[in-house]
Parts: structure tokens; sequence; C-alpha cells
């Protein structure tokens, strides 16, 4: 049982990835865990790389952005670019309901290119406050989480006329 936990923990913490995989596959190979351990296990795996990705990412992006090693340059200045749209996206949506609403439904609507890695990275890159932005987060992940459990089983069930 362990080591099925540790693959959902382990999924979940995957960037763009994130708890949107690692419920659908825990769900779609059928892993024998209960729902809501799978759901605290994706949580808590999501969550984990939030305050690492919040402090040393703009400074490792950064850093990296001006390597020589083109490799590594390209793909922390696409990061960089990434984070810096999402952030200004963030901005301009967030209009009358405020920053860290506007960050929370960017966690919480479980579509590619949102989730815990790119609104934490946007939020680093706009200096937001730390405990808002945990807050927002955690948050979004939570309201991910529940709909992507939702959408796994009602999904598979009727695939596989569970």
């Amino acid at each position: 049982m362990l080591w099925k936990i540790l693959v959902v923990l382990l999924i979940s913490m995957v960037p763009l990835v994130e708890l949107r995989g690692a419920i659908p596959v825990a769900v779609g190979m059928d892993l024998g865990l209960p729902e809501w351990l799978v759901l605290i296990v994706a949580i808590i795996g999501n969550i984990i790389p939030v305050p690492i990705i919040y402090f040393f990412a703009r400074k490792f992006l950064e850093w990296g952005a001006k390597r020589k090693w083109k490799p590594l340059k390209q793909f922390c200045s696409f990061c960089i670019k990434k984070g810096e749209k999402a952030g200004n996206k963030l901005l301009k949506k967030a209009g009358n309901y405020g920053t860290y609403f506007a960050l929370f439904l960017f966690v919480a609507v479980p579509i590619p290119g949102t989730g815990a890695w790119t609104g934490t990275l946007a939020a680093s890159i706009l200096n937001l406050d730390f405990k808002k932005t945990m807050i927002a987060i955690m948050s979004g992940v939570l309201v991910a989480g529940l709909i992507m459990l939702a959408v796994s089983l009602g999904l598979f069930k009727i695939i596989f006329g569970g």
C-alpha cells in the first residue's frame, strides 16, 4: 500500500501534471486506495513544492537565464516568460475580485497550464505576499482536487461500466 501512496504523491508533485494527473491515474489504475486517501495524498504532494517554488524558483530561473549553456538558458528563459505571462494575465483578470482570489481561481480550475506550479511561479515573479499566496494556492489545490476526483470517478465509471 505504501508504494501506491508514493505513486500518487510523486505524480502530484510533477510540474504540469500535478494532482490533475495523479488523481485520474490513481482512479484509472484502480490502486485500491480509498478515494479520500487519494485526494489527501494528491493534495499534499501538489502542495509540497509550493514553498520551494516560491522562494527559490525565481532566483534559479534568473540565474539559469544568464548561463552560457544553451539548454539551461532556453529552459529558464521560457519559464520566466511563462511566469510573467501568467502573472500579468492574473493581474488583468483580478479586477474587482483581487489578486489572491484570481490566483485561487487560476489554481482551482483544472485545465492545462494552470495549477500550483504555474500559480506559485507567477506569484513569486509578481512578489506577492507569501502567506496570502499559500492560502490562495492551497485553497485552489483543494478545489481542483475535488473537481478531479469527481470527474475521474464519474468518467471511469462511464468508460468501464463500474
